[in-house]
């Protein structure tokens, strides 16, 4: 009689079904997650002395980037070296650089501000601005002022190079310290002074009429326009109300007839009429401004029946 096959049992367990017994059979140094590995460290070989003084060379460069661009700023603006291709300074930068009219200014007061700071600090400890921002709220303040001003920076940030930010509260704290209160009248012809201000960058020696008197700041009108001026750069010339209301009256001409399309050399007349330090106009003066308005009516004129024409 034949015997059956004996059936195969299934086994009703899959290999490696307890990951206790697996870990177990694994010794504690080839635990993957407790394994250590050993990295030999890589050595970092020393600069040498001529690498070190390349070093600082190239970093100085860097921190210095910024005073060379203002000082070039400021030789091509002297030099009108830009004449054969641009008829202002400002047309130059924006065309050339893709400057705004304020951005190469600022470049060329925080050269100014850099070269007084580097006359009073240590060379030795090298503590320089290394961008415009930390220079810029420097501008505003007399060359003794910014010098001191830095130094208390440096304290306040450590004894390193201070954010614009720690400048800027120096600076404020200052200013709050040594603002006195506005003493002007409006319709008073006052002065401007700059002070290597770059709000005011062309505006110094210029006359002006307040037209709104604030705590420590005065709106003026010159004859191109209006401006916000603090009363620290401000200087009254004392008139008599009829030599104001001459300035007043020769503001207003000169306004009427001012336009960035004149003339260079009438631009530039008209603008020597703004820096007066007198109220009223030689008998020249009064002709070649009359030509002027004259001129400048007529051309109106002239563009009023070329728009009426069909």
């Amino acid at each position: 009689m034949n015997t059956p096959p004996r059936k195969r049992k299934k086994s009703t367990s899959a290999p490696f079904s307890n990951p206790k017994s697996l870990n177990s059979d694994i010794a504690p140094s080839e635990n993957p997650a407790s394994a250590i590995i050993d990295v030999s460290a890589v050595e970092v070989p020393e600069l040498t002395e001529q690498e070190q003084s390349d070093r600082l060379h190239l970093e100085r460069k860097v921190e210095r980037a910024f005073f060379e661009a203002g000082k070039a700023l400021a030789e091509l603006r002297d030099r009108r070296l830009y004449r054969s291709t641009h008829r202002t300074f400002e047309e130059y930068c924006r065309d050339r650089f893709g400057h705004s009219r304020r951005q190469s200014y600022l470049l060329i007061d925080a050269a100014v501000v850099f070269d007084n700071l580097a006359e009073k600090c240590d060379p030795l400890d090298h503590i320089l601005p290394n961008n415009e921002r930390q220079v810029r709220p420097l501008t505003k303040l007399e060359p003794q002022q910014q010098q001191e001003v830095w130094q208390k920076a440096i304290e306040e940030a450590g004894g390193k190079v201070p954010s614009a930010r720690i400048v800027t509260d120096v600076v404020q704290r200052i200013m709050e310290r040594t603002q006195v209160p506005n003493s002007y009248q409006v319709g008073e012809v006052c002065q401007i002074l700059a002070k290597d201000n770059p709000d005011l960058r062309g505006k110094g020696g210029c006359w002006c009429i307040v037209t709104h008197v604030g705590e420590f700041s005065c709106v003026v009108r010159l004859w191109d326009g209006e401006c916000t001026v603090g009363v620290q750069h401000l200087k009254s010339f004392n008139y008599l109300p009829d030599e104001c209301q001459q300035v007043r009256e020769m503001c207003d001409r000169i306004s009427r007839v001012y336009s960035s399309e004149l003339e260079e050399s009438v631009q530039r007349f008209l603008e020597s009429l703004g820096k007066l330090k007198r109220a009223y106009l030689t008998a020249l003066e009064g002709k070649v401004l009359s030509l002027i308005e004259k001129d400048t009516e007529l051309m109106m004129e002239i563009n009023c029946k070329k728009t009426r024409q069909p």
